[in-house]
């Protein structure tokens, strides 16, 4: 197959997914229309951004540090994950695995309040970690990526 075929089919079925109404809803308190991380001393938040040699595969949306983290979905829990091996980075090493029908997808800097089970769209499902002490000065905000790394702009 051609890439440029490849493409097409790709954004078909981006098109597809995002036509059936998927939509998340409100990731963070104090920011209920999931405003996104823009340029800061650290980089920026929007999928595909650059980042010291590598491409930032998810996209930031921004949430205060000690914030209220809610299902933007209804999801299924899959259980915690570690987000770094830098044990300087232990403060904000925590996030969670999130299934809503075929979508799959993390959620990066959350302490959550469960690791199994179901939650309602709006629901509490964590607390947002400080990442003003590790990352003095960036944009504090959670990281969603989806677990195929494509682009969850769309859902938003």
């Amino acid at each position: 197959m051609k890439t440029g075929v490849k493409t097409a089919t790709l954004l078909l079925l981006v098109m597809l997914s995002v036509s059936d109404g998927v939509r998340f809803g409100q990731l963070c308190s104090g920011n209920p229309s999931n405003q996104r991380r823009t340029a800061d001393r650290w980089g920026q938040g929007h999928y595909g951004a650059s980042r010291q040699g590598r491409t930032h595969k998810g996209l930031d949306i921004t949430c205060a540090d000690g914030a209220t983290v809610y299902a933007p979905l209804d999801v299924t829990l899959h259980g915690k994950l570690t987000v770094y091996t830098d044990p300087r980075k232990a403060a904000i090493n925590q996030g969670i695995n999130l299934r809503s029908g075929d979508l799959c997808f993390k959620l990066f800097y959350v302490r959550p309040v469960q690791t199994s089970g179901s939650l309602l769209k709006g629901a509490e499902l964590g607390t947002m970690l400080p990442m003003q002490s590790v990352y003095l000065g960036i944009t504090s905000h959670v990281h969603v990526q989806m677990c195929n790394k494509s682009d969850p702009t769309p859902y938003f």
